[in-house]
């Protein structure tokens, strides 16, 4: 079991109201509002701005040449999501300005912001404990949601969405950023510290829960 499977399940109870989430369910099963996935996927561009400047914060935080290229990478994997963030708004006439000039919903500034403080505050171990429910959490969404292969989705309403994280270039990320926290903590956690770091990866993915929820709240549903 690596850092990623017991953080998981020493917060399985928020780890689930994430990954399990309503929003999740209706995406998966198409019946997601088209206003609830609007919102959601305008406030995770703006999510992602702040993302980006965690990994720039991660490339400061690093020690090592190695985790230094680890933070480039996933900045630049969260420059390539944000293209596919562009492609769906640009389907409802949402230029990349538009998009830029909403405001940030409550529930985006607390996790970002979240996430931004851990790593000010803490080290490098204690910035991707905080990334890793949206990281690697997302790969495991995709995946789950297209189980039975991409094709099996046919006209999927969400299809270009769960392809995306369920796709190869991506599950890769998250299987680098898994194996990259395991490292991490090989080197900097003790299990006195695994308390702490478990009570923060908690937070985070209940926070992840929170933007879900969001996206249902500005639907109606």
């Amino acid at each position: 079991m690596d850092i990623f499977d017991r953080l998981k399940s020493a917060a399985i109870t928020d780890w689930t109201s994430y990954v399990d989430h309503d929003f999740v369910r209706q995406l998966g099963a198409g019946t997601l509002p088209q206003a609830a996935f609007r919102t959601y996927l305008v406030q995770d561009y703006l999510f992602l701005i702040q993302f980006a400047r965690a990994y720039a914060l991660a490339t400061y935080k690093s020690r090592t040449l190695a985790d230094m290229r680890m933070a480039q990478a996933g900045l630049a994997a969260i420059l390539d999501e944000m293209d596919l963030h562009v492609r769906l708004c640009g389907r409802w006439g949402l230029s990349p300005e538009e998009v830029e000039a909403t405001p940030e919903h409550q529930a985006t500034i607390a996790y970002t912001r979240f996430v931004l403080d851990c790593g000010a505050a803490g080290d490098l171990l204690d910035l991707h404990v905080a990334l890793a429910p949206c990281v690697i959490g997302y790969a495991e969404i995709g995946g789950k949601l297209a189980q039975n292969g991409v094709d099996a989705l046919g006209g999927h309403p969400y299809r270009e969405w769960i392809c995306e994280y369920a796709g190869k270039s991506y599950q890769d990320v998250a299987v680098a950023a898994r194996q990259h926290l395991d490292d991490l903590a090989a080197r900097a956690m003790t299990e006195r510290r695994f308390t702490e770091l478990a009570a923060l990866f908690g937070k985070a993915s209940r926070l992840e829960a929170d933007f879900w929820q969001m996206g249902l709240d500005a639907a109606g549903s």
